[in-house]
């Protein structure tokens, strides 16, 4: 098939691969502009922007393509059969999803109409959903309301983090993708029910605050969805402390304030329950581990973070 290509993050990564791979005619790559990084801002490409160029693939990319009639314009010009996308973070406007034969078609990492939007991996975790998946979609203007294709289902279990998700959704997208576009014109899309429906609003950096009235389980799971970016994080004496890994020691009970430090292994009491803190980084310092943290004398029984 003559396939555009349209993604940005690690994620699209592999579906970009696996379709190169199948031996599919990808006429060209879009991905968002070079943006600063690092200690000299120098301007980088996404990671699908230079897995595309190591693989040969021309590459583009717009700032819009809403507003952008020429981009638009050489989009249609490309005549291609399908445009796949994963997380690409560019609207497409109508025009757009009509130009391809068989319009645009989205790789999305859950199981719709559950977590529709911005950030369903993390969201799923966060909300102790027991399962995430992939659903392969046929894009239409509404934000992740297309008819679905093709869905594959993976666990989320009490191990579970943001990146091992991440990394389990991109390989199973991949696999669906090539399978997807192999049965292509013998698919029937199944409409997406209007019952379930939730959105995965998009992550900043205050989700990662921790508010110690919540329960020890739901805090664990705040910690393993956000560990990556923004990362956990709590207050003490007005500084930020960050929560690198902690283990659930009591799943209910109240054994004191919310916050307070009850033990010198650096236990905190939840709102119900309590998480023992076993790796912390103090602000502008090296990460330690909790006994040592307390050790040093940086906090004592009975305080309260937060």
């Amino acid at each position: 098939m003559k396939i555009i290509f349209m993604g940005t993050p690690d994620f699209a990564v592999a579906a970009l691969d696996a379709l190169h791979a199948a031996g599919h005619d990808i006429v060209c790559v879009y991905s968002q502009p070079p943006r600063p990084a690092g200690r000299g801002h120098k301007l980088q490409p996404s990671p699908v922007h230079k897995r595309a160029e190591e693989l040969g693939l021309p590459v583009r990319h717009p700032l819009s393509l809403k507003k952008d009639a020429a981009a638009r314009a050489d989009f249609t010009a490309l005549n291609a059969d399908v445009a796949v996308v994963a997380a690409y973070g560019l609207i497409l406007p109508q025009d757009v999803l009509d130009a391809p034969k068989h319009g645009c078609i989205n790789i999305h990492a859950s199981l719709l109409p559950r977590w529709r939007g911005a950030a369903p991996i993390q969201r799923a975790i966060m909300a102790g959903d027991t399962q995430s998946g992939v659903c392969i979609m046929q894009m239409e203007a509404g934000l992740d309301t297309g008819p679905v294709l093709m869905r594959g289902a993976v666990p989320i279990t009490a191990q579970t983090t943001a990146q091992s998700l991440h990394d389990a959704l991109a390989a199973q997208g991949a696999s669906l993708i090539v399978d997807t576009l192999a049965k292509l014109t013998t698919l029937d899309a199944a409409a997406q029910s209007e019952e379930g429906v939730t959105y995965a609003h998009m992550l900043s950096k205050d989700d990662g605050k921790i508010d110690w009235t919540q329960s020890a389980q739901h805090i664990e799971r705040q910690m393993r969805a956000l560990s990556g970016w923004p990362g956990v994080w709590t207050l003490h004496a007005g500084l930020r402390l960050k929560i690198l890994a902690a283990q659930i020691e009591k799943t209910d009970g109240t054994q004191g304030k919310a916050g307070e430090i009850i033990d010198r292994h650096l236990v905190i009491a939840c709102g119900a329950g309590s998480l023992r803190l076993t790796s912390v980084q103090p602000e502008n310092r090296k990460a330690m581990d909790g006994v040592s943290y307390m050790n040093g004398g940086h906090v004592n029984i009975g305080e309260v973070l937060g």
